[in-house]
């Protein structure tokens, strides 16, 4: 009977933890355009670029960014060079999109997947608009390539 018992706790098959940390930090009732502004004019006083990450909830790829950031690596990193706002965008790919005129205003015109990330200097000019959608991988990408990125991003303090 035991070894029945433990043959049966073999089969059960094992959770195993995301190799990425996952975050759900997009609010859909945020005041988007309020937060964005307030990050531009956090970053003309401090010289710092914005990091406008526009994503949702239901996406993994946005949870998977948004966790990342959240580690003591990444908010070293955004806490020295970047004024972080996360940003809502609902469901562009079936219509159901939101605040995608945040994206359009920085020249970002076709918001198809999630997430995206732009990156804005202090004035508000997008810096990364041929790479602003192909963060809907986020989730496949390793630490290290994603922080090389956003640090390259950032430019020089």
């Amino acid at each position: 009977m035991l070894a029945f018992s433990l043959a049966a706790c073999a089969s059960v098959p094992q959770i195993v933890a995301a190799p990425h940390p996952e975050a759900r930090v997009y609010a859909a009732e945020a005041d988007a355009s309020a937060e964005v502004e307030a990050a531009l004019a956090r970053a003309a006083v401090s010289g710092k670029r914005v990091l406008l990450v526009m994503g949702a909830n239901w996406c993994h790829d946005s949870r998977a960014l948004a966790g990342w950031l959240e580690t003591p690596r990444f908010a070293a990193l955004v806490a020295e060079r970047y004024e972080l706002v996360f940003v809502d965008v609902g469901m562009p790919q079936t219509g159901e999109g939101r605040n995608l005129e945040i994206a359009a205003r920085f020249g970002l015109k076709e918001f198809k997947n999630t997430p995206a990330l732009i990156v804005l200097t202090p004035d508000g000019r997008a810096v990364n608009l041929d790479t602003a959608r192909d963060w809907r991988n986020a989730a496949s990408r390793s630490e290290d390539a994603i922080h090389a990125e956003l640090a390259a991003l950032a430019g020089t303090p």
